[in-house]
């Protein structure tokens, strides 16, 4: 059971196979919105990162222009899969080959943080960097190797091989 104290963050990147403006991602941006909104009204949606425009894809952690982002924060890891794997964003999520490059290395990690705390983008890049570095673990673990807020060991993957590239093996 989930602690009422803590939420879940996530940090999800993207290096896209063109401009944000380019024909060839325009039915990505077109679908950014209806997404962006389906997220909002989810339960045990918090908060998401976005810019007066409602989305981040001009908020850049890194020094490619292509490499987009998106945070957000959950009440729960429940709450954040019912949305990824199981709404109209699940369609979506199948299609990011057309839009986005296939990373070597771990584009999404989750990690817990006090009820109430909107983490920072440097947060969530230290929390990616850890992940590749040392693996899940509780302080940056992923859907295939999930933690509860006071777990030293792992629980079992809660979503499907097809949406996990690449693959981040539990330590």
């Amino acid at each position: 059971m989930i602690e009422r104290g803590w939420h879940l963050a996530q940090l999800n990147i993207g290096r896209m196979v063109a401009p944000i403006d380019a024909p060839e991602v325009a039915d990505f941006v077109a679908n950014l919105e209806p997404i962006n909104a389906l997220a909002d009204r989810s339960p045990g949606f918090l908060w998401r990162l976005q810019t007066d425009a409602g989305n981040a894809t001009s908020i850049h952690a890194f020094d490619d222009e292509l490499l987009l982002l998106n945070m957000s924060v959950w009440e729960s890891i429940e709450s954040l899969r019912a949305f990824t794997y199981a709404t109209a964003h699940t369609s979506i999520l199948r299609r990011r080959a057309e839009w986005f490059e296939r990373l070597a290395e771990a584009h999404l990690v989750l990690w817990w943080v006090p009820a109430g705390h909107i983490p920072t983008v440097d947060e969530a890049v230290d929390r990616l960097e850890r992940l590749r570095r040392d693996g899940p673990t509780p302080a940056a673990f992923t859907f295939r190797a999930p933690f509860d807020p006071d777990a030293r060991i792992p629980g079992p993957s809660v979503v499907g091989a097809e949406f996990c590239w690449p693959l981040v093996a539990a330590v």
